[in-house]
C-alpha cells in the first residue's frame, strides 16, 4: 500500500477514491507550506454515500459478529504494520511530534479495534423469564448509518474509537475529519478496504462546516459522534433533536490537576507535564487548572518550572523532538492573547518566551533560535508557559485555551478545593494526587467530571469508558458503554400461553 500524500486529497465513497472539483489547501503546520489539496464532498456526493451506506449497512448486519470481528482484527493488524508510515502523516498533518504519533495514535486505535472485536463476540442479550411459561429476552439492534465528526489533535485515533464499535455493532459510518487534519482518515478508509471491510461501510467525506451540517441534517443519519468543541456541540445538537436521533458528544474541557501536600511531588510534577504540554496543550482534557496545596505550593513550582525548560521543541519528524508546532497561526495568537490577558489580569509568568529562547537546552551546534520557532512571526511554535498566583475568575482559568499554558492556584483545605474544582460549565476530568488512599475516593466521588485519575493523569485505555459531565459531553467512547452509544435496544416477548379474551 503506498502510504504518498497525493496532490489532491480524494473522498473515500464506498471504497472507492472520488476527486471532487471543490477543494481547499491543507497546510503543514511546521512549514506552513501546502501539503495538499483536499476535495470538498458536494451534496451529490454525499447523497451518493449515504445511499451506498444504507445498502451496505443492510447486508453487514446480517454478519455474524465473529464474522464483523475478523475484519475489525485484520484492520488492526495492517495499522499495526503501517504504523510508522501513517504516523509520519499524522506529523506532517498535525504538528504533533512523532514519538507522540508513533506510540500513541495509530496503536491506540489498533487497540480499540481489537477491542471491540473481542467484546461484540461476547456480548450478550438479557433473558427476562415470565409467569405461565412466558419470557422476553433483548436484543442489542444497529442504528443504521452514524456519522463521527473527527477533531483536529488525533485524527486517526478519533476515527477509529467512532469507527470499530459503530462498525462491530454492525453499523455503517460516515467520516467527516477536521478539515485541518483530513489525510489520515483517507487511509484508514484504504486499510479498511484491504482488511475485507465490504464497499460503503466506511467512507471519509471532507469539508467545511457545512458539509458538516448536510451529514448532520441528512434524514438517513442515525447517529452523530462528535468530538469537538462546545459551541459546535450545542449546534449539532439542537439540529439533531428535530429528527430525535441518537448523539454523543466529547466536548471541550478546563479539568482540574488536584494535588495534596502529602502527594509523591516527583510523580506529580510528571503528571503535570503530561497534563499540560504534551500535544504541545491541545488536548482536550488536560489537567491545565492546577490547585496545589499551599504548603508545596513553592517546592511544586520549582521542579515543574526547572523540568519544563528542557522540553525541546522543533521538527515534527525529529525524534529529539518532544513539542511541535501549535496547529496554525490562529490557534497560535488565541493562545498568546488568553497568556496576556492573564497577566493583564494579575497571573505572574514564571516560564514563558525569554526562557526558552536563551536556554542552553535549546541552543546547540548547527540549531539556532530560529530552528525552534522563536523568532520568526511565521511559526507556529509556541514554548510551555506557566502562570502562577492565578484566581478562579481569571479568564484563562475559566476558558479552554488548547495550547501549552497551565495556570497554578493554590488551596487550603479539600472542601474548598472541591468547590473551586466543580465551579465551571465544564466536566470533563480531573485528576488527585495523594497518598491518602480514603481522601483519593473521597474526593474523586465528588468531582463533576466524566473521568477522574488518582495519581496519574491523561491515561485512557480503550477498556474504560471516557466521556464528559455537564456541558463537556453526552455518553461515552471505549468501554462496554460504548457499544450501547451505536446500538437500540428491542425487547421481544414471548407469550407461554393461550391469550384470554380481553372485553
Amino acid at each position: 500500500m503506498d502510504f504518498t500524500i497525493p496532490e489532491v486529497l480524494p473522498l473515500w465513497i464506498a471504497g472507492t477514491p472520488v476527486t471532487s472539483s471543490d477543494r481547499f489547501t491543507n497546510n503543514n503546520p511546521y512549514t506552513n507550506e501546502s501539503l495538499c489539496q483536499v476535495s470538498i464532498a458536494s451534496s451529490e456526493e454525499i447523497e451518493q454515500a449515504v445511499a451506498k451506506a444504507v445498502d451496505a449497512q443492510k447486508k453487514w448486519a446480517q454478519f455474524s459478529a465473529k464474522q464483523r470481528a475478523e475484519v475489525l482484527i485484520k484492520t488492526s493488524q495492517l495499522l499495526r504494520k503501517h504504523n510508522d508510515e501513517l504516523a509520519k502523516i499524522e506529523s506532517l498533518d498535525s504538528g504533533r511530534v512523532i514519538n507522540e504519533t508513533q506510540a500513541v495514535d495509530i496503536i491506540s486505535g489498533a487497540d480499540c479495534l481489537d477491542y471491540f472485536a473481542a467484546l461484540i463476540q461476547t456480548h450478550s442479550t438479557r433473558f427476562v423469564e415470565l409467569p405461565n411459561d412466558t419470557f422476553a429476552y433483548t436484543l442489542q439492534q444497529p442504528l443504521g448509518v452514524c456519522l463521527g465528526i473527527g477533531a483536529w489533535n488525533y485524527p486517526l485515533q478519533i476515527a477509529c474509537w467512532k469507527a470499530a464499535p459503530a462498525l462491530a455493532s454492525g453499523n455503517a459510518v460516515i467520516f467527516k475529519p477536521s478539515e485541518m487534519t483530513p489525510i489520515s482518515a483517507y487511509f484508514l478508509g484504504l486499510i479498511f478496504k484491504e482488511a475485507g471491510l465490504p464497499d460503503g461501510l466506511f467512507s471519509v467525506l471532507q469539508g467545511d462546516g457545512l458539509v458538516g451540517a448536510n451529514l448532520v441534517n441528512h434524514p438517513q443519519i442515525r447517529k452523530v459522534s462528535l468530538t469537538g468543541s462546545i459551541p459546535t456541540g450545542k449546534k449539532i445538537y439542537e439540529a439533531c433533536a428535530k429528527n430525535m436521533k441518537k448523539i454523543s458528544f466529547e466536548l471541550g474541557g478546563k479539568s482540574p490537576l488536584i494535588i495534596f501536600s502529602d502527594c509523591d511531588l516527583k510523580s506529580a510534577v510528571h503528571a503535570a507535564m503530561a497534563a499540560n504540554f504534551y500535544s504541545q496543550g491541545e488536548i482536550c482534557s488536560n489537567g491545565t487548572r492546577m490547585f496545589v496545596h499551599e504548603s508545596i505550593k513553592q517546592d511544586f513550582e520549582q521542579e515543574f518550572v526547572r523540568l519544563s525548560k528542557q522540553l525541546r521543541m522543533g521538527n515534527p519528524l525529529d525524534p529529539t523532538s518532544q513539542v511541535g508546532p501549535l496547529i496554525n497561526s490562529q490557534q497560535k495568537e488565541k493562545v498568546l492573547n488568553y497568556i496576556e490577558l492573564a497577566k493583564q489580569q494579575g497571573a505572574k509568568e514564571i516560564l514563558g518566551w525569554s526562557d526558552f529562547k536563551n536556554h542552553p537546552e535549546n541552543q546547540s551546534e548547527g540549531q539556532t533560535d530560529r530552528s525552534f520557532g522563536l523568532t520568526n512571526e511565521n511559526d507556529n511554535f509556541l514554548p510551555p508557559v506557566i502562570l502562577t498566583d492565578c484566581e478562579d475568575h481569571m479568564t484563562h482559568c475559566q476558558e479552554e485555551i488548547f495550547g501549552p499554558v497551565a495556570s497554578l492556584l493554590s488551596f487550603k483545605s479539600e472542601d474548598e478545593v472541591i468547590q473551586r474544582a466543580n465551579n465551571t460549565e465544564f466536566g470533563l476530568a480531573g485528576g488527585v494526587f495523594t497518598k491518602d488512599i480514603q481522601r483519593a475516593h473521597r474526593v474523586a466521588k465528588q468531582l463533576e467530571v466524566g473521568i477522574c485519575w488518582i495519581n496519574n493523569y491523561n491515561i485512557t485505555p480503550i477498556e474504560v469508558p471516557f466521556g464528559g459531565a455537564k456541558q463537556s459531553g453526552i455518553g461515552s467512547e471505549n468501554g462496554h458503554e460504548a457499544l450501547k452509544e451505536y446500538t437500540r435496544t428491542q425487547t421481544v416477548y414471548v407469550e407461554g400461553g393461550e391469550v384470554d379474551f380481553p372485553f
